[in-house]
């Protein structure tokens, strides 16, 4: 009597676990369980059954045939219609499920990202930490804080997007404001870089644009010298582009002094590298300098007891040369077709 149903329980239990991946499969399974002209389901085996059951039984085994009954009926409806829904949102197309899907593409780092990706992990393996900051600034530390009041003429160098409904609010013009709020909120010794995106009402080249990226790099303590500066900044260079020396030429900042805009020594041996460096065998790739004491004092921090350098630079310009790009508007345009040459560069 057990063997009845142990039957029931099984055949529950293997419908239950039936994948239907096609068509074929469904219809297999339907005549399987509820037969058809020329084949005995097995519905219909256990309904003969029913005549070996006891009588105070008849009416436990009924519950558990009818619940496979319930059961198989429900797959065979439910399955049936999706697959009707699958073929019509395929345009009347039968789609066979047990088919592989595509392959996902897989995508590729932008350039920009690759780029700055190599900056922060220079600078971090020399102790530098990476700080943010946000995208809108208010004018005391977009320009104050760093040594540019309002009526001095440095501000005329950065042509900025000022809010209009809010005075004092702007889009960063640099990210020289995330080293004013790390040195008000911070003290020494302090060691950060401040990659992010900026943004200057520029005429859109193939130079330039109107928005882009920098890294700035700020280190202060007690101490810290123009050598220091110097031996930081020719390490990266020789990691970054494999350069061998680097010079500083006499420049001018407002949050510096004394100021230097640094070039690296490529040479002149390639058609590429002369080209880049117009001949001289010189690349310019950042400004630097010292921090202004004013920048320090404008931060809470004591000049007399505390000294520092700064560095910055663009990383789209820095990206255009890693990767011979011709055209800076090339790395805003989602072109996947662009895009798509730097799935295989980490």
């Amino acid at each position: 009597m057990s063997d009845i149903f142990a039957k029931v329980q099984e055949a529950i239990a293997a419908a239950e676990a039936e994948t239907l991946a096609n068509p074929e499969a469904l219809e297999a399974f339907r005549i399987r369980f509820q037969g058809s002209k020329t084949v005995q389901g097995v519905l219909e085996q256990l309904m003969a059954e029913i005549r070996n059951v006891p009588n105070e039984r008849k009416r436990e085994f009924g519950q558990l045939v009818n619940t496979l009954k319930q059961l198989v009926e429900e797959k065979v409806r439910s399955t049936r219609e999706a697959f009707e829904s699958a073929s019509a949102g395929s345009g009347g197309v039968q789609l066979d499920l047990s088919a592989p899907g595509e392959p996902l593409p897989l995508g590729s780092r932008h350039p920009v990202s690759l780029t700055l990706n190599r900056i922060v992990e220079i600078f971090t393996r020399m102790g530098f930490s990476v700080a943010d900051g946000p995208e809108i600034e208010d004018d005391w530390h977009n320009f104050t804080a760093m040594n540019t009041p309002e009526d001095h003429p440095a501000r005329d160098m950065q042509d900025t997007f000022y809010i209009v409904d809010a005075p004092g609010i702007l889009l960063r013009t640099h990210t020289s404001p995330v080293q004013a709020r790390v040195m008000e909120n911070r003290k020494p010794p302090i060691r950060i870089i401040a990659p992010g995106r900026v943004f200057r009402n520029e005429t859109i080249s193939a130079r330039s644009h109107a928005q882009f990226h920098q890294v700035e790099g700020l280190y202060i303590d007690r101490g810290v010298s123009f050598a220091d500066m110097k031996q930081t900044l020719l390490y990266f260079a020789q990691e970054m582009f494999g350069a061998p020396k680097i010079r500083l030429r006499p420049s001018f900042f407002p949050f510096t002094e004394p100021s230097a805009e640094m070039d690296v020594w490529l040479g002149t041996d390639t058609e590429e590298n002369y080209r880049l460096t117009k001949g001289t065998g010189w690349l310019e790739i950042l400004g630097c300098g010292m921090v202004d004491p004013q920048v320090l004092l404008n931060c809470g921090i004591d000049p007399e007891e505390y000294s520092g350098f700064a560095f910055g630079m663009g990383i789209e310009r820095q990206a255009l040369r890693l990767f011979n790009i011709p055209d800076i508007r090339m790395l805003f345009d989602n072109d996947v077709r662009f895009l798509r040459q730097f799935a295989a560069v980490q």
